[in-house]
Protein backbone atom coordinates (compact mmCIF):
# COMPACT_ATOMS: atom_id res chain seq x y z
CA UNK A 1 0.00 0.00 0.00
CA UNK A 2 2.90 2.65 1.07
CA UNK A 3 4.42 2.26 -2.72
CA UNK A 4 0.76 2.79 -4.39
CA UNK A 5 0.57 5.88 -2.55
CA UNK A 6 4.23 6.97 -3.25
CA UNK A 7 3.58 6.48 -6.75
CA UNK A 8 1.42 9.98 -8.05
CA UNK A 9 4.50 11.49 -6.04
CA UNK A 10 6.99 9.89 -7.98
CA UNK A 11 5.51 10.81 -11.32
CA UNK A 12 4.82 14.62 -10.27
CA UNK A 13 7.52 15.42 -8.69
CA UNK A 14 9.21 16.50 -12.51
CA UNK A 15 6.64 17.58 -14.40
CA UNK A 16 8.79 16.72 -17.83
CA UNK A 17 8.37 12.99 -16.77
CA UNK A 18 7.47 10.16 -19.29
CA UNK A 19 5.79 7.06 -18.54
CA UNK A 20 7.06 4.68 -20.63
CA UNK A 21 5.65 1.33 -21.50
CA UNK A 22 6.84 -2.28 -22.47
CA UNK A 23 5.21 -5.16 -22.67
CA UNK A 24 4.27 -5.61 -18.24
CA UNK A 25 6.94 -2.84 -17.30
CA UNK A 26 6.89 0.73 -16.99
CA UNK A 27 9.34 3.01 -16.23
CA UNK A 28 9.65 7.05 -15.23
CA UNK A 29 11.97 8.65 -17.00
CA UNK A 30 12.51 12.83 -17.23
CA UNK A 31 14.53 12.16 -20.41
CA UNK A 32 17.76 12.36 -18.85
CA UNK A 33 18.87 8.82 -18.84
CA UNK A 34 18.98 6.52 -21.66
CA UNK A 35 16.58 5.00 -23.10
CA UNK A 36 16.29 3.44 -26.92
CA UNK A 37 12.51 2.04 -27.74
CA UNK A 38 14.33 0.41 -31.19
CA UNK A 39 16.25 -2.04 -28.81
CA UNK A 40 13.11 -3.54 -27.97
CA UNK A 41 13.86 -6.39 -29.95
CA UNK A 42 17.62 -6.98 -28.42
CA UNK A 43 15.64 -7.16 -24.49
CA UNK A 44 13.08 -9.38 -26.00
CA UNK A 45 15.67 -12.13 -27.44
CA UNK A 46 17.50 -11.59 -24.13
CA UNK A 47 14.38 -12.33 -22.31
CA UNK A 48 13.84 -15.58 -24.41
CA UNK A 49 18.12 -16.99 -24.05
CA UNK A 50 17.71 -16.35 -20.71
CA UNK A 51 14.48 -18.43 -19.91
CA UNK A 52 15.55 -21.48 -22.70
CA UNK A 53 19.34 -21.38 -20.35
CA UNK A 54 17.86 -21.46 -17.34
CA UNK A 55 15.88 -24.74 -18.59
CA UNK A 56 19.25 -26.59 -19.82
CA UNK A 57 20.97 -25.45 -16.45
CA UNK A 58 18.34 -26.60 -14.67
CA UNK A 59 18.17 -30.02 -16.29
CA UNK A 60 22.20 -30.36 -16.37
CA UNK A 61 22.22 -30.23 -12.53
CA UNK A 62 19.42 -32.25 -12.29
CA UNK A 63 21.23 -34.84 -14.17
CA UNK A 64 24.69 -33.98 -12.72
CA UNK A 65 22.92 -34.67 -8.91
CA UNK A 66 21.66 -37.56 -10.00
CA UNK A 67 25.19 -38.75 -11.30
CA UNK A 68 26.34 -37.81 -7.73
CA UNK A 69 23.61 -39.42 -6.20
CA UNK A 70 24.30 -42.74 -7.79
CA UNK A 71 28.28 -42.81 -7.33
CA UNK A 72 27.61 -42.48 -3.66
CA UNK A 73 25.05 -45.21 -4.13
CA UNK A 74 27.89 -47.87 -6.32
CA UNK A 75 30.41 -46.89 -3.21
CA UNK A 76 28.19 -47.56 -0.30
CA UNK A 77 27.03 -50.97 -2.84
CA UNK A 78 23.78 -50.27 -1.16
CA UNK A 79 20.70 -51.58 -3.41
CA UNK A 80 18.39 -48.70 -1.90
CA UNK A 81 18.36 -45.74 -3.84
CA UNK A 82 17.25 -42.25 -2.99
CA UNK A 83 14.17 -41.06 -4.55
CA UNK A 84 15.04 -38.76 -7.25
CA UNK A 85 12.78 -36.79 -9.17
CA UNK A 86 12.41 -37.42 -12.77
CA UNK A 87 11.11 -33.82 -13.72
CA UNK A 88 13.05 -30.57 -13.05
CA UNK A 89 11.76 -28.38 -10.45
CA UNK A 90 9.22 -25.99 -12.54
CA UNK A 91 9.43 -22.27 -11.58
CA UNK A 92 7.39 -19.06 -12.17
CA UNK A 93 8.50 -15.55 -13.66
CA UNK A 94 8.51 -12.92 -10.81
CA UNK A 95 9.20 -15.19 -7.76
CA UNK A 96 11.99 -15.29 -5.86
CA UNK A 97 13.64 -18.74 -5.72
CA UNK A 98 16.90 -19.55 -3.61
CA UNK A 99 18.64 -22.08 -6.41
CA UNK A 100 17.14 -19.83 -8.96
CA UNK A 101 19.89 -17.45 -11.54
CA UNK A 102 21.88 -14.24 -10.68
CA UNK A 103 21.79 -12.21 -13.01
CA UNK A 104 23.98 -8.96 -13.54
CA UNK A 105 23.20 -5.83 -15.51
CA UNK A 106 26.33 -4.12 -15.49
CA UNK A 107 25.20 -0.90 -17.55
CA UNK A 108 21.59 -0.56 -16.48
CA UNK A 109 20.69 3.11 -17.14
CA UNK A 110 16.67 3.56 -16.45
CA UNK A 111 16.55 -0.52 -15.32
CA UNK A 112 13.89 -1.60 -18.06
CA UNK A 113 15.98 -4.38 -18.66
CA UNK A 114 16.60 -5.69 -14.79
CA UNK A 115 12.63 -5.06 -14.32
CA UNK A 116 11.46 -7.41 -17.61
CA UNK A 117 13.87 -9.94 -16.50
CA UNK A 118 12.22 -9.73 -13.07
CA UNK A 119 9.31 -10.32 -14.21
CA UNK A 120 9.27 -12.44 -17.17
CA UNK A 121 12.19 -14.60 -16.70
CA UNK A 122 11.38 -17.49 -14.44
CA UNK A 123 14.05 -18.88 -11.57
CA UNK A 124 15.12 -15.75 -11.10
CA UNK A 125 17.08 -15.45 -7.47
CA UNK A 126 18.59 -11.95 -7.54
CA UNK A 127 19.34 -9.19 -10.30
CA UNK A 128 21.39 -6.59 -9.95
CA UNK A 129 21.01 -3.28 -11.86
CA UNK A 130 23.69 -1.20 -12.09
CA UNK A 131 24.88 1.67 -13.40
CA UNK A 132 27.68 4.54 -12.75
CA UNK A 133 25.75 7.54 -13.24
CA UNK A 134 24.20 8.93 -9.89
CA UNK A 135 20.87 9.99 -11.56
CA UNK A 136 20.58 6.41 -13.32
CA UNK A 137 20.73 4.81 -10.13
CA UNK A 138 18.04 7.33 -8.68
CA UNK A 139 15.88 6.47 -11.58
CA UNK A 140 16.53 2.87 -11.07
CA UNK A 141 15.04 2.97 -7.68
CA UNK A 142 12.57 5.00 -8.88
CA UNK A 143 11.53 2.38 -11.40
CA UNK A 144 11.68 -0.63 -9.26
CA UNK A 145 9.55 0.51 -6.77
CA UNK A 146 7.04 1.83 -9.43
CA UNK A 147 6.74 -1.85 -10.46
CA UNK A 148 7.38 -3.61 -7.16
CA UNK A 149 9.84 -6.43 -8.11
CA UNK A 150 12.05 -5.19 -5.10
CA UNK A 151 12.54 -8.47 -3.89
CA UNK A 152 14.43 -9.18 -7.19
CA UNK A 153 16.68 -6.41 -7.88
CA UNK A 154 18.97 -5.13 -5.82
CA UNK A 155 20.44 -1.40 -7.58
CA UNK A 156 23.99 -0.79 -7.55
CA UNK A 157 26.11 2.30 -7.99
CA UNK A 158 29.40 1.23 -8.75
CA UNK A 159 31.57 0.91 -11.77
CA UNK A 160 30.79 -2.09 -13.90
CA UNK A 161 34.35 -3.47 -13.42
CA UNK A 162 35.01 -2.88 -10.11
CA UNK A 163 31.99 -4.03 -9.23
CA UNK A 164 32.81 -7.36 -11.65
CA UNK A 165 36.02 -7.78 -10.20
CA UNK A 166 34.67 -7.35 -6.73
CA UNK A 167 32.19 -10.63 -7.28
CA UNK A 168 34.70 -13.26 -8.13
CA UNK A 169 34.29 -15.39 -5.10
CA UNK A 170 32.63 -18.43 -5.81
CA UNK A 171 29.50 -17.79 -3.58
CA UNK A 172 29.50 -13.71 -5.04
CA UNK A 173 29.61 -14.97 -8.96
CA UNK A 174 26.82 -14.31 -11.25
CA UNK A 175 25.03 -17.11 -13.22
CA UNK A 176 24.32 -14.72 -16.07
CA UNK A 177 25.54 -11.21 -17.20
CA UNK A 178 24.72 -8.75 -19.58
CA UNK A 179 26.67 -5.97 -21.16
CA UNK A 180 25.19 -3.45 -23.49
CA UNK A 181 27.33 -0.89 -23.08
CA UNK A 182 27.07 2.63 -25.74
CA UNK A 183 29.99 1.35 -27.88
CA UNK A 184 32.47 -1.17 -27.87
CA UNK A 185 32.40 -3.71 -24.75
CA UNK A 186 35.93 -4.53 -24.41
CA UNK A 187 36.77 -2.93 -21.29
CA UNK A 188 34.33 -5.24 -19.76
CA UNK A 189 35.31 -8.45 -20.42
CA UNK A 190 38.21 -9.25 -18.59
CA UNK A 191 35.76 -8.75 -15.53
CA UNK A 192 32.69 -10.57 -16.91
CA UNK A 193 35.44 -13.67 -17.19
CA UNK A 194 35.79 -14.09 -13.81
CA UNK A 195 32.41 -13.10 -11.82
CA UNK A 196 31.02 -15.41 -13.93
CA UNK A 197 30.14 -19.17 -12.64
CA UNK A 198 31.19 -22.57 -14.89
CA UNK A 199 28.97 -22.82 -17.81
CA UNK A 200 27.85 -19.14 -16.93
CA UNK A 201 25.74 -17.17 -20.02
CA UNK A 202 27.28 -14.14 -21.49
CA UNK A 203 25.31 -11.24 -23.04
CA UNK A 204 27.03 -9.54 -25.40
CA UNK A 205 26.11 -5.74 -27.29
CA UNK A 206 28.49 -3.84 -29.31
CA UNK A 207 27.19 -0.93 -31.61
CA UNK A 208 30.43 0.66 -33.23
CA UNK A 209 30.06 -1.20 -36.22
CA UNK A 210 32.14 1.13 -38.13
CA UNK A 211 34.85 0.01 -36.38
CA UNK A 212 33.63 -3.70 -36.78
CA UNK A 213 33.26 -3.43 -40.24
CA UNK A 214 36.62 -2.11 -41.56
CA UNK A 215 35.94 1.41 -41.60
CA UNK A 216 38.78 2.03 -39.04
CA UNK A 217 41.04 -1.23 -38.61
CA UNK A 218 43.91 0.66 -36.81
CA UNK A 219 40.70 1.13 -34.25
CA UNK A 220 39.72 -2.23 -34.62
CA UNK A 221 42.97 -3.65 -33.73
CA UNK A 222 43.54 -1.64 -30.51
CA UNK A 223 40.08 -2.29 -29.63
CA UNK A 224 39.35 -6.22 -30.81
CA UNK A 225 42.58 -7.46 -31.20
CA UNK A 226 41.85 -8.00 -35.03
CA UNK A 227 42.18 -6.73 -38.26
CA UNK A 228 38.86 -6.14 -40.24
CA UNK A 229 38.82 -6.09 -43.57
CA UNK A 230 35.55 -4.16 -46.25
CA UNK A 231 33.77 -6.99 -47.19
CA UNK A 232 30.51 -7.32 -48.41
CA UNK A 233 29.97 -9.84 -45.69
CA UNK A 234 31.00 -6.79 -43.08
CA UNK A 235 28.29 -7.66 -40.30
CA UNK A 236 29.19 -11.19 -39.52
CA UNK A 237 32.98 -10.82 -39.92
CA UNK A 238 32.06 -8.41 -36.71
CA UNK A 239 30.19 -11.04 -34.98
CA UNK A 240 33.74 -13.49 -35.46
CA UNK A 241 35.88 -10.33 -34.61
CA UNK A 242 34.18 -10.22 -31.21
CA UNK A 243 33.93 -13.85 -30.48
CA UNK A 244 37.29 -13.87 -31.22
CA UNK A 245 38.00 -11.00 -28.47
CA UNK A 246 35.96 -13.15 -26.00
CA UNK A 247 37.68 -16.30 -26.36
CA UNK A 248 41.67 -14.37 -25.88
CA UNK A 249 39.63 -12.71 -22.88
CA UNK A 250 38.80 -16.44 -21.85
CA UNK A 251 41.80 -17.86 -22.12
CA UNK A 252 44.05 -15.85 -19.93
CA UNK A 253 41.73 -17.65 -17.11
CA UNK A 254 41.30 -21.09 -18.26
CA UNK A 255 38.11 -20.88 -19.84
CA UNK A 256 36.78 -20.89 -23.32
CA UNK A 257 33.23 -19.97 -24.96
CA UNK A 258 30.33 -21.79 -26.69
CA UNK A 259 28.42 -19.76 -29.00
CA UNK A 260 25.05 -20.14 -28.31
CA UNK A 261 23.60 -17.71 -30.83
CA UNK A 262 25.27 -14.59 -32.87
CA UNK A 263 23.24 -12.05 -34.56
CA UNK A 264 23.77 -8.78 -36.43
CA UNK A 265 20.48 -6.88 -35.98
CA UNK A 266 19.58 -3.14 -36.94
CA UNK A 267 22.70 -1.02 -36.01
CA UNK A 268 24.41 -3.25 -33.36
CA UNK A 269 25.37 -7.22 -33.23
CA UNK A 270 24.33 -9.39 -30.13
CA UNK A 271 26.18 -12.63 -28.80
CA UNK A 272 25.09 -15.01 -26.41
CA UNK A 273 28.38 -17.39 -25.09
CA UNK A 274 28.53 -20.00 -22.59
CA UNK A 275 31.79 -19.82 -20.69
CA UNK A 276 33.16 -23.13 -19.27
CA UNK A 277 36.74 -23.80 -16.97
CA UNK A 278 38.73 -26.27 -18.85
CA UNK A 279 42.66 -26.20 -19.37
CA UNK A 280 42.15 -28.66 -21.80
CA UNK A 281 39.84 -27.16 -23.85
CA UNK A 282 41.42 -23.95 -24.37
CA UNK A 283 43.90 -25.44 -26.56
CA UNK A 284 41.16 -26.24 -29.31
CA UNK A 285 41.30 -22.41 -29.24
CA UNK A 286 43.53 -21.97 -31.69
CA UNK A 287 42.20 -24.21 -34.41
CA UNK A 288 38.62 -22.40 -33.77
CA UNK A 289 40.77 -18.77 -35.29
CA UNK A 290 41.97 -17.95 -38.54
CA UNK A 291 43.75 -15.51 -40.60
CA UNK A 292 41.77 -14.08 -44.02
CA UNK A 293 43.31 -13.12 -47.31
CA UNK A 294 40.93 -11.10 -49.23
CA UNK A 295 42.04 -10.48 -52.98
CA UNK A 296 42.72 -6.39 -53.74
CA UNK A 297 40.84 -7.37 -57.38
CA UNK A 298 38.15 -9.83 -57.52
CA UNK A 299 37.51 -9.38 -53.01
CA UNK A 300 37.79 -13.71 -53.20
CA UNK A 301 38.44 -14.27 -49.69
CA UNK A 302 40.56 -17.38 -48.02
CA UNK A 303 40.71 -18.27 -44.71
CA UNK A 304 43.82 -20.41 -43.03
CA UNK A 305 43.78 -21.53 -39.54
CA UNK A 306 46.15 -20.24 -36.67
CA UNK A 307 46.37 -24.09 -35.87
CA UNK A 308 45.32 -27.63 -36.60
CA UNK A 309 44.09 -30.70 -34.83
CA UNK A 310 44.64 -34.21 -35.65
CA UNK A 311 44.30 -37.45 -34.40
CA UNK A 312 47.49 -39.07 -32.30
CA UNK A 313 47.98 -42.45 -33.39
CA UNK A 314 50.66 -43.24 -30.70
CA UNK A 315 48.24 -42.82 -27.64
CA UNK A 316 45.89 -45.35 -26.41
CA UNK A 317 43.20 -42.80 -26.70
CA UNK A 318 41.18 -42.43 -30.15
CA UNK A 319 39.80 -39.63 -29.15
CA UNK A 320 43.06 -37.69 -28.05
CA UNK A 321 44.09 -34.87 -30.71
CA UNK A 322 47.50 -33.86 -31.13
CA UNK A 323 48.03 -30.06 -32.38
CA UNK A 324 50.12 -28.38 -34.81
CA UNK A 325 50.80 -25.21 -37.24
CA UNK A 326 49.72 -25.32 -40.43
CA UNK A 327 51.55 -24.18 -43.36
CA UNK A 328 51.41 -21.47 -45.37
CA UNK A 329 50.52 -19.29 -46.86
CA UNK A 330 47.05 -20.40 -47.86
CA UNK A 331 47.49 -18.33 -51.47
CA UNK A 332 49.69 -17.21 -53.32
CA UNK A 333 52.01 -14.08 -53.44
CA UNK A 334 48.76 -13.32 -56.38
CA UNK A 335 45.65 -14.51 -56.99
CA UNK A 336 44.92 -17.18 -58.53
CA UNK A 337 41.78 -15.98 -60.06
CA UNK A 338 42.48 -12.44 -61.35
CA UNK A 339 46.43 -12.02 -60.31
CA UNK A 340 45.87 -9.35 -58.07
CA UNK A 341 47.49 -9.06 -54.28
CA UNK A 342 45.74 -10.09 -51.18
CA UNK A 343 44.94 -7.81 -47.60
CA UNK A 344 45.76 -9.78 -44.79
CA UNK A 345 42.98 -9.93 -42.05
CA UNK A 346 42.10 -11.20 -38.88
CA UNK A 347 42.33 -13.36 -36.79
CA UNK A 348 38.59 -14.15 -36.62
CA UNK A 349 36.83 -17.02 -34.96
CA UNK A 350 36.16 -19.01 -37.73
CA UNK A 351 34.30 -21.66 -35.66
CA UNK A 352 30.20 -21.91 -35.70
CA UNK A 353 28.85 -18.92 -34.10
CA UNK A 354 25.75 -20.64 -33.14
CA UNK A 355 24.74 -23.98 -31.74
CA UNK A 356 21.79 -25.56 -33.82
CA UNK A 357 20.02 -27.37 -30.33
CA UNK A 358 19.64 -24.27 -28.55
CA UNK A 359 18.92 -22.53 -31.53
CA UNK A 360 16.30 -24.65 -31.64
CA UNK A 361 14.87 -24.79 -28.12
CA UNK A 362 15.20 -20.72 -28.53
CA UNK A 363 12.68 -21.09 -31.53
CA UNK A 364 9.91 -23.24 -30.23
CA UNK A 365 9.61 -21.69 -26.66
CA UNK A 366 9.01 -18.41 -28.70
CA UNK A 367 6.30 -19.82 -30.79
CA UNK A 368 4.36 -22.61 -28.05
CA UNK A 369 5.11 -20.68 -24.46
CA UNK A 370 4.44 -17.45 -23.07
CA UNK A 371 7.07 -15.49 -24.93
CA UNK A 372 4.96 -16.38 -28.06
CA UNK A 373 3.17 -12.38 -26.62
CA UNK A 374 6.98 -10.63 -27.05
CA UNK A 375 6.47 -7.51 -28.70
CA UNK A 376 9.12 -8.31 -31.25
CA UNK A 377 8.10 -12.61 -31.37
CA UNK A 378 6.82 -12.40 -35.51
CA UNK A 379 10.86 -11.05 -35.63
CA UNK A 380 12.18 -12.85 -33.41
CA UNK A 381 10.71 -16.39 -35.43
CA UNK A 382 11.63 -15.13 -38.44
CA UNK A 383 15.76 -14.47 -37.45
CA UNK A 384 15.61 -17.57 -35.68
CA UNK A 385 14.60 -19.34 -38.76
CA UNK A 386 17.12 -18.32 -40.95
CA UNK A 387 19.84 -18.74 -38.23
CA UNK A 388 18.67 -22.36 -38.71
CA UNK A 389 19.41 -22.39 -42.33
CA UNK A 390 22.50 -21.18 -42.28
CA UNK A 391 25.41 -23.48 -43.20
CA UNK A 392 27.45 -23.53 -39.66
CA UNK A 393 30.49 -24.87 -40.62
CA UNK A 394 31.04 -22.15 -43.69
CA UNK A 395 32.51 -19.01 -42.27
CA UNK A 396 31.41 -15.66 -44.05
CA UNK A 397 29.61 -15.20 -47.36
CA UNK A 398 30.11 -13.81 -50.73
CA UNK A 399 26.62 -11.77 -52.49
CA UNK A 400 25.44 -12.14 -56.09
CA UNK A 401 25.69 -8.29 -57.14
CA UNK A 402 29.45 -7.47 -55.76
CA UNK A 403 30.57 -10.84 -57.88
CA UNK A 404 28.59 -9.56 -60.57
CA UNK A 405 30.02 -5.88 -60.62
CA UNK A 406 33.26 -7.45 -60.60
CA UNK A 407 32.64 -8.50 -64.08
CA UNK A 408 30.61 -5.95 -65.16
CA UNK A 409 27.90 -8.10 -65.65
CA UNK A 410 23.83 -8.34 -65.50
CA UNK A 411 23.28 -9.16 -61.95
CA UNK A 412 22.28 -12.94 -61.99
CA UNK A 413 18.61 -13.57 -59.80
CA UNK A 414 19.38 -15.21 -56.48
CA UNK A 415 17.22 -18.76 -56.89
CA UNK A 416 19.16 -19.07 -60.16
CA UNK A 417 22.43 -18.68 -58.69
CA UNK A 418 21.45 -20.89 -56.04
CA UNK A 419 20.36 -23.47 -58.64
CA UNK A 420 23.71 -23.84 -60.46
CA UNK A 421 25.19 -24.49 -57.22
CA UNK A 422 23.04 -26.90 -55.81
CA UNK A 423 23.25 -28.92 -59.36
CA UNK A 424 26.84 -28.44 -59.35
CA UNK A 425 26.59 -30.50 -55.96
CA UNK A 426 27.56 -28.03 -53.68
CA UNK A 427 25.61 -26.45 -50.30
CA UNK A 428 24.14 -22.99 -50.22
CA UNK A 429 22.00 -21.15 -47.88
CA UNK A 430 21.06 -17.27 -46.57
CA UNK A 431 23.12 -15.81 -43.95
CA UNK A 432 20.83 -13.78 -41.21
CA UNK A 433 23.20 -10.74 -41.89
CA UNK A 434 22.45 -9.89 -45.43
CA UNK A 435 19.21 -10.45 -47.60
CA UNK A 436 21.30 -10.77 -50.78
CA UNK A 437 23.97 -13.20 -49.01
CA UNK A 438 25.75 -16.19 -50.45
CA UNK A 439 27.15 -18.94 -47.90
CA UNK A 440 28.48 -21.70 -49.91
CA UNK A 441 30.64 -24.48 -49.37
CA UNK A 442 31.66 -24.09 -53.65
CA UNK A 443 35.11 -22.70 -53.71
CA UNK A 444 35.22 -19.40 -55.10
CA UNK A 445 37.16 -21.09 -58.72
CA UNK A 446 33.26 -22.54 -58.61
CA UNK A 447 31.57 -19.61 -58.43
CA UNK A 448 33.74 -17.50 -60.90
CA UNK A 449 33.18 -20.58 -63.41
CA UNK A 450 29.10 -20.53 -62.94
CA UNK A 451 29.38 -16.40 -63.66
CA UNK A 452 31.45 -17.39 -66.95
CA UNK A 453 28.68 -19.61 -67.76
CA UNK A 454 26.03 -17.12 -67.26
CA UNK A 455 28.30 -14.33 -69.03
CA UNK A 456 27.36 -16.28 -72.07
CA UNK A 457 23.60 -15.64 -71.99
CA UNK A 458 24.51 -12.33 -71.06
CA UNK A 459 27.75 -11.19 -72.78
CA UNK A 460 29.96 -8.14 -71.35
CA UNK A 461 30.41 -5.13 -73.48
CA UNK A 462 33.44 -5.47 -75.52
CA UNK A 463 34.51 -1.84 -74.19
CA UNK A 464 34.66 -3.18 -70.78
CA UNK A 465 37.51 -5.71 -71.64
CA UNK A 466 40.27 -4.05 -70.18
CA UNK A 467 43.84 -5.76 -69.97
CA UNK A 468 45.08 -5.84 -66.47
CA UNK A 469 41.27 -6.25 -64.68
CA UNK A 470 39.69 -9.24 -62.73
CA UNK A 471 37.47 -8.88 -65.22
CA UNK A 472 39.70 -9.72 -68.45
CA UNK A 473 41.71 -12.26 -66.42
CA UNK A 474 38.60 -14.09 -65.21
CA UNK A 475 36.38 -14.17 -67.90
CA UNK A 476 39.36 -15.08 -70.16
CA UNK A 477 39.62 -18.61 -69.10
CA UNK A 478 37.28 -21.13 -70.31
CA UNK A 479 34.19 -22.81 -68.74
CA UNK A 480 35.10 -26.38 -67.26
CA UNK A 481 31.77 -27.27 -66.70
CA UNK A 482 28.17 -26.94 -67.72
CA UNK A 483 25.87 -25.42 -65.15
CA UNK A 484 22.01 -25.78 -64.96
CA UNK A 485 19.99 -21.90 -64.47
CA UNK A 486 16.80 -22.55 -65.47
CA UNK A 487 15.24 -25.26 -63.73
CA UNK A 488 14.70 -24.59 -60.29
CA UNK A 489 16.45 -27.08 -57.68
CA UNK A 490 14.12 -27.93 -54.94
CA UNK A 491 15.86 -26.46 -52.10
CA UNK A 492 17.28 -23.55 -53.77
CA UNK A 493 13.82 -21.72 -52.08
CA UNK A 494 14.33 -22.08 -48.52
CA UNK A 495 11.15 -22.78 -45.92
CA UNK A 496 11.68 -19.66 -43.94
CA UNK A 497 11.46 -17.88 -47.83
CA UNK A 498 8.31 -19.79 -48.62
CA UNK A 499 7.10 -18.83 -45.58
CA UNK A 500 6.75 -15.81 -45.94
CA UNK A 501 8.62 -14.97 -42.83
CA UNK A 502 10.09 -11.80 -41.32
CA UNK A 503 13.33 -12.37 -42.11
CA UNK A 504 15.08 -8.87 -42.48
CA UNK A 505 13.31 -5.86 -41.15
CA UNK A 506 12.65 -2.27 -42.15
CA UNK A 507 13.90 0.39 -40.34
CA UNK A 508 12.34 0.53 -36.52
CA UNK A 509 11.37 3.86 -36.16
CA UNK A 510 12.03 7.87 -38.07
CA UNK A 511 15.64 8.35 -36.96
CA UNK A 512 16.60 4.77 -35.46
CA UNK A 513 20.31 4.04 -34.63
CA UNK A 514 22.41 4.12 -31.72
CA UNK A 515 20.87 6.98 -29.93
CA UNK A 516 22.46 9.69 -28.03
CA UNK A 517 23.84 9.48 -24.44
CA UNK A 518 21.69 9.89 -21.42
CA UNK A 519 18.35 10.48 -23.76
CA UNK A 520 15.42 9.46 -23.53
CA UNK A 521 14.75 8.19 -27.57
CA UNK A 522 11.27 8.97 -27.86
CA UNK A 523 8.85 11.81 -27.80
CA UNK A 524 8.68 15.20 -29.95
CA UNK A 525 12.27 15.98 -28.68
CA UNK A 526 14.01 12.84 -29.53
CA UNK A 527 17.84 13.60 -31.03
CA UNK A 528 17.81 17.14 -31.24
CA UNK A 529 21.59 17.25 -31.27
CA UNK A 530 20.75 15.38 -34.45
CA UNK A 531 17.91 17.22 -36.10
CA UNK A 532 20.53 20.48 -35.31
CA UNK A 533 23.24 18.59 -37.24
CA UNK A 534 21.41 17.22 -40.04
CA UNK A 535 22.43 18.18 -43.26
CA UNK A 536 24.93 20.73 -41.66
CA UNK A 537 27.23 21.24 -44.03
CA UNK A 538 24.61 20.85 -47.34
CA UNK A 539 22.79 24.18 -45.13
CA UNK A 540 25.98 26.07 -44.87
CA UNK A 541 27.24 25.70 -48.44
CA UNK A 542 23.86 27.05 -49.14
CA UNK A 543 23.71 29.91 -47.16
CA UNK A 544 27.25 30.98 -48.58
CA UNK A 545 25.90 30.69 -52.25
CA UNK A 546 22.88 32.39 -51.10
CA UNK A 547 24.94 35.13 -49.46
CA UNK A 548 26.82 35.65 -52.81
CA UNK A 549 24.39 35.90 -55.14
CA UNK A 550 22.88 38.65 -53.13
CA UNK A 551 25.92 40.60 -53.11
CA UNK A 552 26.22 39.79 -57.09
CA UNK A 553 22.45 41.26 -57.35
CA UNK A 554 23.66 44.24 -55.55
CA UNK A 555 23.95 47.67 -57.56
CA UNK A 556 27.47 48.92 -57.52
CA UNK A 557 28.68 52.93 -58.28
CA UNK A 558 32.31 54.41 -58.21
CA UNK A 559 33.23 57.52 -55.71
CA UNK A 560 34.63 60.10 -58.39
CA UNK A 561 36.95 61.60 -55.38
CA UNK A 562 38.48 58.29 -54.13
CA UNK A 563 37.09 55.34 -56.16
CA UNK A 564 35.88 53.16 -53.58
CA UNK A 565 33.10 51.07 -54.80
CA UNK A 566 30.03 52.11 -52.88
CA UNK A 567 27.01 49.42 -52.72
CA UNK A 568 23.62 50.60 -53.15
CA UNK A 569 20.10 49.62 -51.70
CA UNK A 570 18.18 47.56 -53.90
CA UNK A 571 14.85 49.19 -55.15
CA UNK A 572 12.19 47.08 -55.27
CA UNK A 573 10.81 45.56 -58.49
CA UNK A 574 7.71 47.93 -59.79
CA UNK A 575 4.88 45.85 -61.51
CA UNK A 576 2.71 47.08 -63.65
CA UNK A 577 -0.35 48.42 -63.76
CA UNK A 578 -3.35 48.01 -65.65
Amino acid sequence: MEVDEEKPQIIAENPNENVIRERNAEIVSGGNVFYNPVQEFNRDLSIAALNVYRQRLTKERSEKALKKQRRKVKEQEDEKTTPVPEHPPVYEAGTRYEDGLRILEALAATGLRSIRYAQEIAGVRQIVANDLSRQAVASINTNIRHNKVEELIEPSHSDAMTLMYLSTQPEKRFDAVDLDPYGCPNRFLDGAMQCLVDGGLLLVTATDMAVLAGNAPEACYVKYGSVPLRMKCCHEMALRILLHCIESHANRYGKYIEPLLSISADFYIRIFVRVYVGQAQCKMSMSKQSWIYQCTGCETFTLQPLGITKPNPTAGNPQQLKFGIPTGPAVNSQCEHCGHRHHLGGPIWSAPIHNPEFVQDLLTAVQETTLQSLGTQRRIVGVLSMVQEELQDVPLYYTPDKLCCVLKLEIVPMLKFRSAILHAGYRVSYSHASKNSLKTNAPPAVLWDILRSWSKRHPVNPERMIPGTPLTAILSKECTAVYEFDELHPEANPKSRKSALSRFQENPTPHWGPGTRATIMIGDNKLPKSYRNQNKKQRHKASEQQAEDDQQDTPQTVDEHDGDVKHLPKQPKLEATA
